[in-house]
């Protein structure tokens, strides 16, 4: 499942947390300049997420904004 993995919850929450003027190219830019993952293994993951219906368009859908959510805040605690 889309939300039982790390990269997918950190993903997730790249875009929740992007700037209006960032597209979803600068945030898997971002992601990949800390390390987090190589270019060819971000693209899978918004390829995932796109499938699973989290990501719509240049954004998130409802349940990507949702997980986007509990990933904050699992992270937080």
């Amino acid at each position: 499942m889309i939300e039982d993995d790390i990269l997918h919850r950190v993903t997730l929450l790249g875009m929740l947390k992007k700037e209006p003027d960032e597209s979803l190219d600068d945030v898997m830019e971002m992601l990949i300049e800390t390390g987090m993952y190589e270019k060819p293994e971000a693209k899978k993951v918004f390829a995932d997420l796109r499938a699973s219906g989290h990501i719509v368009g240049e954004g998130l859908s409802f349940i990507g904004v949702d997980a986007a959510k509990k990933a904050e805040q699992e992270f937080k605690q």
